[in-house]
C-alpha cells in the first residue's frame, strides 16, 4: 500500500511502498517489532515486583496502582494525539522520538529513589509508549499490501502478545539476580539499538496534504481519555460514588462530548466521526476493547495469585505465565492465525477466537482458582487463552487498519492502542473490583485485591493465612468467570457487526 499524497501539497512525502510493499518490509517489520516490544513489556513487568517495591520503597497499596497505572494512563490519553502527529508530521520520527523518550523515561524509572519519582518517571515513559504504539502499526499498514497485511499484522501481533506476556517472567529474572530498578535499565540498551536501526533502515511517511493540525481536537481528546481512565483505574479504590471520581468522570464525559462536537464542525478533524458508521469498525472496536479487558485483568490477578497464594518466587511466577505468550507465537508464526481468516472469513475467526479466550479464562476460574495448592488447572486455561488471542487479535487489528483510509494510518494506530489500554485499565479495574468484593466478603476487613499481603501479615497463625489465601482464590475464580463471559459477549457482538458489514459491503458491489 504506497502512502497518500495529493498535487495540493507538493511537500508530502513520496510513497514508500510499490503494489507489492516495500522492497525491505520484513526486515522492517522486524525493527518496529523490536520497538514495540520494549514498550509492551512495561505493560506488564511491573507485576511481579510488586512485593519487591512494597519492602525496598515502602510503597503503599495506593503507590503500587499508581505505579502500574501511571504508564498506562498517559499512554492511553495521548494515543489519538499522537497517532494523528505521526500522520501530518511523519510516522519515522515520531518513532525514533518515542524510542529516545522511552530510554530517557526508563533511565529515571530505574534511578527512582521514591515512590513519587517512580510514578513520575512510568508517566515519562508512557509519552513515549504513545508516539511508539501508533506508529509501529502504522508503518506495518504503510510497506505491505493488502496480500501480506494480514500475516505481518499477526507477526505485529505474535510481537505484542510476547512483549504483554512475557513481561512478569522477564521482570521475574532480572528481579531474581538484580535489584527492582533492573526491570527499567534493561530497556535502555533494546531501545538504543532499535532507535539505531529505525534512522537506518524505516522509510519516512506522512499525509500532511490538506490535513491542518487540530489542537484543539488533541487537547479535547488528551483530556477525555486521560480522565476516563483515570476513573476506570481509582473508581474500585475510592468508590464510584465518590467526589473525585464523579468529578473526573464528569470532566472526561464532557471533554469527549465535545471533542466528538468538534471533529464533527472542522474540515480536517483529528478523528473523522464517520468512521463509528461504518460496522466493520465498530466490531472490531467491540472486539479488542473486550479481549484487552480479558487478557490484561487476567494476568494482573494470576500474577498476584502465583505468587501470595501458590507461594511462588518473582521467577517461578513470570515462568508460569509463559504457557500463554509461547502458544501465541507457535501459532503465529506458523502463520495459523492468517490461514484460518483467510478460510473462515473474519466474523467467524473472532467468534472462534474470542470463545477460546473466553474458555481459558473459565478453565483457570474452575481448574485453577478453586485449588489455592496447584498450578496445573491453570496450564489448561492459559494454552486455551493463547490459541483465542493467536486467532482473534490479528483478526480485529486487520478489520480496524482496513476499514480506515490509508493516509489515516497513525490515527487508525492510535485508536486500535487506545481501545487496548482502555481495555486494559477496564479490565484491571472491573475483574480487580470484582475480586476485591468477593474477598472482603469471605475475609472481613480484607480491602482488595492489592491488600492480601496485608491481609496474610496481619494473619494470627498459619489457619488464618490459609483463610485468606482460600478467599483470595475464591474471589479469583469469580473475577475471571465474569471476564470469561464479557469477552464472550463482545465477540459474538462483534462477529454480528462484521458479519453485517459483509453483507452490506457485498450489496454495494463492493
Amino acid at each position: 500500500m504506497a502512502t497518500t499524497t495529493t498535487d495540493r501539497n507538493p511537500s508530502a512525502v513520496p510513497p514508500v511502498a510499490s503494489p507489492q510493499g516495500h522492497p525491505q518490509r520484513w526486515l522492517i517489520l522486524g525493527v518496529i517489532c523490536l520497538a514495540q516490544l520494549t514498550v509492551l513489556l512495561d505493560n506488564t513487568v511491573l507485576n511481579v515486583a510488586i512485593p519487591s517495591l512494597t519492602a525496598e520503597l515502602h510503597a503503599s497499596s495506593t503507590d503500587i496502582q499508581w505505579m502500574i497505572n501511571a504508564y498506562a494512563l498517559v499512554q492511553s490519553g495521548l494515543l489519538l494525539t499522537a497517532g494523528s502527529s505521526a500522520d501530518r508530521y511523519g510516522r519515522k520520527k515520531l518513532l525514533a522520538a518515542g524510542l529516545a523518550l522511552f530510554g530517557i523515561g526508563s533511565l529515571a524509572a530505574g534511578l527512582a529513589q521514591t515512590s513519587a519519582q517512580l510514578i513520575a518517571a512510568r508517566a515519562g515513559m508512557g509519552v513515549g509508549g504513545a508516539l511508539l504504539m501508533t506508529t509501529t502499526l502504522a508503518v506495518v499498514v504503510q510497506i505491505f499490501d493488502e496480500k501480506e497485511r494480514v500475516k505481518a499484522i499477526g507477526l505485529w501481533s505474535t510481537v505484542a502478545m510476547l512483549g504483554f506476556a512475557s513481561g512478569p517472567l522477564v521482570g521475574g529474572i532480572m528481579l531474581e539476580h538484580f535489584w527492582w530498578g533492573a526491570i527499567f535499565l534493561i530497556n535502555i540498551p533494546v531501545a538504543l539499538l532499535a532507535l539505531v536501526a529505525v534512522l537506518a533502515l524505516v522509510p519516512e511517511s506522512k499525509n500532511p496534504a490538506g490535513d491542518r493540525p487540530d489542537l484543539l481536537g488533541a487537547l479535547l481528546s488528551t483530556v477525555g481519555m486521560t480522565a476516563i481512565v483515570y476513573v476506570i483505574i481509582t473508581g474500585p479504590e475510592h468508590g464510584w460514588s465518590s467526589g473525585p471520581v464523579l468529578g473526573a468522570a464528569a470532566a472526561g464525559l464532557v471533554s469527549l462530548a465535545a471533542f466528538v462536537w468538534w471533529e464533527l464542525r472542522i474540515p480536517y478533524p483529528m478523528l473523522d466521526m464517520h468512521f463509528f458508521r461504518n460496522q466493520r469498525f465498530v466490531g472490531a472496536v467491540a472486539g479488542s476493547i473486550l479481549v484487552a479487558f480479558g487478557m490484561t485483568g487476567s494476568l494482573f490477578l494470576l500474577t498476584q495469585h502465583l505468587q501470595f497464594v501458590l507461594g511462588y518466587a518473582p521467577l517461578e511466577a513470570g515462568l508460569r505465565t509463559v504457557p500463554l505468550a509461547a502458544t501465541v507465537v507457535v501459532l503465529n508464526l506458523a502463520g495459523v492465525g492468517a490461514r484460518v481468516l483467510a478460510r473462515l472469513g473474519t466474523p467467524s475467526t473472532v467468534v472462534l477466537g474470542m470463545g477460546c479466550v473466553a474458555a481459558g479464562l473459565a478453565a483457570i476460574a474452575v481448574l485453577g482458582g478453586a485449588d489455592s495448592h496447584g498450578y496445573g488447572g491453570m496450564v489448561v486455561g492459559l494454552v486455551v487463552m493463547g490459541v483465542g488471542v493467536a486467532l482473534a487479535a490479528p483478526a480485529m487489528a486487520n478489520a480496524l487498519m482496513s476499514a480506515i483510509p490509508p493516509e489515516k494510518a497513525g490515527v487508525g494506530a492510535g485508536i486500535n492502542g487506545t481501545l487496548a489500554e482502555f481495555g486494559n485499565g477496564l479490565g484491571v479495574a472491573v475483574l480487580g473490583a470484582v475480586l476485591n468484593s468477593r474477598f472482603a466478603a469471605l475475609f472481613t476487613g480484607a480491602a482488595g485485591a492489592v491488600s492480601l499481603p496485608v491481609a496474610l501479615a496481619a494473619a494470627r497463625d498459619e489457619g488464618e493465612r490459609e483463610r485468606v489465601r482460600d478467599a483470595f482464590a475464591s474471589g479469583l475464580e469469580t473475577s475471571q468467570l465474569v471476564g470469561a463471559a464479557a469477552v464472550l459477549a463482545g465477540g459474538l457482538l462483534a462477529a454480528v457487526l462484521l458479519r453485517r458489514a459483509e453483507a452490506t459491503a457485498r450489496k454495494a458491489g463492493v
